[in-house]
This record gives C-alpha cells, sequence and structure tokens, in this order.
C-alpha cells in the first residue's frame, strides 16, 4: 500500500456508488430543507421504500403480471414515495417544524422494525436476489473483469451503474436549478424566510411544503433504487438514522440551497472519510503509527471528520458553496 493507492481507493469511493446513493438523498433533502425549511430527520424512510420496492416486486414477485419488469418496479416505487409523503405531511404540515422533525425520524425507524420483523418483507435477513437483470442487460460496456479509467478501477457492473448515477444525477441538478429559478422555487425561498408574509400574499404554502415534501421524498427514492439494484440486497438494519444525518452532514458541508452544495460535499465527504482510513492504515502497516489497531481505524476516520465539521461550523457555518442565511431556520 502506498500513497497512490490511498488518493486512489479515496477518489474511487468518492465518486462511487455509495456516494451516489448519499448524494440523491442529499439532493432531496437540500430541496426540503435547504429551498423549503422542512426539517426531515427521516429521509432514511424514503430510501428504504424505494430499496425494498425493488427487492420485493423484483424477487418475491418477479415475472408476475403486476409486475412485469424492473421499469414498472420503479414506478411503483416512486408512487410509494409519494403516498409515503402524503402520510408523513398531512397531519404535520400545517403544525411548527419540529412536529415534522419528530413524526420523520419516528417514520424512518417504524419503517425499518417493520421490513425487519416481516417474514414476508424478508425479515431480519432481508432480501436478497437478482434485483436489476434488466439494468444490467443494456449495459453497454465489454465483457471484461475490470475498468480501469485513469487510475481509477470499477467491475463491469459498477462502472454502468456509476455512469448511470451521474447521468441521472446530472438531470436532477438541472431540474433543481430551473425549478428554483421559477416562481414555484421562489414561492420555496419565501416559506423558509417567512411563511407568514407568503401566506399573506395568497399563496397556498401548506400545498408549496407538500409539493417539497414530495419530491424530496422521490430523491431519496431514486437513491433507494440505486442501493437495491447496485448492492442486489436490501437489509433492514442498513436503514439507520445515522444514515440522514450524514445527509445533513453533506448537505451543511457543501452548502444548503446551492445546486451544486450536495455535490460538493458529497465528494469531500466520502473522499476524507475513505482517505483518512486508508492513510491511518498505510501508517500502521508500515509502522509509523504504534498505538493504534486495524479495528480502530473505522471509529476514529468518524472523530476526525467530525472535528473538521465542527471547526467548518465554527468558522464557515454556510458550508463551502452556501450562505449563511440559508441556514437560517423560521421555527414556528
Amino acid at each position: 500500500m502506498d500513497m497512490g493507492f490511498v488518493l486512489t481507493q479515496a477518489i474511487s469511493q468518492a465518486i462511487g456508488v455509495t456516494a451516489i446513493i448519499y448524494l440523491l438523498a442529499t439532493m432531496g433533502l437540500n430541496i426540503q430543507f435547504g429551498y423549503t425549511g422542512l426539517l426531515n430527520f427521516g429521509q432514511i424512510a424514503f430510501v428504504a421504500v424505494g430499496s425494498y420496492a425493488i427487492g420485493v416486486f423484483m424477487v418475491q414477485w418477479q415475472g408476475s403480471a403486476f409486475v412485469p419488469n424492473l421499469w414498472v418496479a420503479i414506478l411503483y416505487a416512486i408512487l410509494l414515495s409519494v403516498l409515503l409523503a402524503l402520510i408523513l405531511g398531512v397531519p404535520t404540515l400545517r403544525l411548527r417544524a419540529d412536529y415534522l422533525a419528530i413524526v420523520t425520524i419516528a417514520a424512518g425507524e417504524i419503517i425499518r422494525l417493520l421490513f425487519k420483523s416481516t417474514d414476508a418483507l424478508g425479515g431480519a435477513q432481508g432480501i436478497n436476489g437478482k434485483m436489476g437483470e434488466e439494468f444490467y442487460a443494456i449495459n453497454p460496456f465489454p465483457e471484461q473483469d475490470r475498468f480501469d479509467f485513469g487510475p481509477l478501477s470499477y467491475t463491469r457492473n459498477d462502472a454502468w451503474v456509476v455512469t448511470v448515477g451521474w447521468i441521472v444525477i446530472a438531470l436532477l441538478l438541472l431540474l433543481t436549478w430551473a425549478l428554483m429559478r421559477s416562481p414555484w422555487g421562489r414561492v420555496l425561498k419565501g416559506i423558509r424566510e417567512d411563511e407568514d408574509a407568503v401566506r399573506s400574499l395568497g399563496k397556498s404554502t401548506y400545498l408549496r411544503k407538500m409539493q417539497a415534501l414530495i419530491l424530496g421524498g422521490i430523491f431519496g427514492t431514486l437513491g433507494g433504487i440505486f442501493w437495491a439494484i447496485a448492492k442486489q440486497s436490501v437489509q433492514p438494519d442498513s436503514f439507520v438514522p445515522a444514515f440522514t444525518f450524514f445527509c445533513y452532514t453533506i448537505l451543511i458541508l457543501g452548502g444548503a440551497a446551492r445546486v451544486m452544495g450536495p455535490v460538493v460535499g458529497a465528494l469531500i465527504f466520502w473522499f476524507l472519510l475513505v482517505f483518512i482510513e486508508q492513510f491511518l492504515l498505510l501508517l500502521i502497516n508500515n509502522g509509523t503509527i504504534t498505538f493504534l489497531e486495524p479495528t480502530q481505524v473505522g471509529p476514529i476516520r468518524f472523530i476526525l471528520v467530525g472535528l473538521g465539521l465542527m471547526l467548518l461550523m465554527i468558522f464557515r457555518p454556510q458550508g463551502i458553496l452556501g450562505d449563511k442565511k440559508e441556514i437560517a431556520l423560521d421555527a414556528r
């Protein structure tokens, strides 16, 4: 192991499958929290719904008339995401911001425990099987074990997931940019700044907040869909609240209410996380560090990244691309 390997691993992970999943979920949070001021602490619920929808429809219901192919399963996953947003939003969006926060974090745990305790959904073992055959069937990369893109290396399937993932991200970034420059987007920003003022102008703030919650949830569900297709497995204990808080970390790091904020945050977050891990392992393996064991590196990397984020919040709380007023929240 050398520094070249450390850098290669860090860059590969920063633009890899896991980063794409977190980035899609964070882009949804950017619409909800960054632009609208909604405190959604349960984005993982939308990710879990997307993943489990693909798992159930493509493994347990595969070949049925109800789910003829993967593309129909994706449509069902999006519809389930909309339904979840309505269930969460209808009773809470007329209330203060903290009610939505409480309901969403509880919903994330309820859904995880429901999946874990339901045998029809795989129980504690989750669902394992071929969930993306139709997706991989259109893979244009030639048959070979690995593909090298400069210093980066991916398997054939991962290369296809990463390629499609970044194309989808680019399209969603363009959609976000267009929406936030439209009158609809300006109303969302007005709700974040002063909801009473927007309501006094005759705008339905409840409807706009519901639309933002649904749209952000769909982004998270797309992350869950990529999760199921890329990993070919969904496990209930993977969908923990920490996922959502990592997404908030990424969002604040890059800058809330900035189209490119989640992208910058995700690239930096995953690069630092993997770089610190691999660099510490390098120092341990060559004997430079003797007071640590390799098994201790995982927790330490989070401590170091957390320390860096604390310093960021002290000296630049708006994030790298953000503005201080974008993270102010009226929680009335």
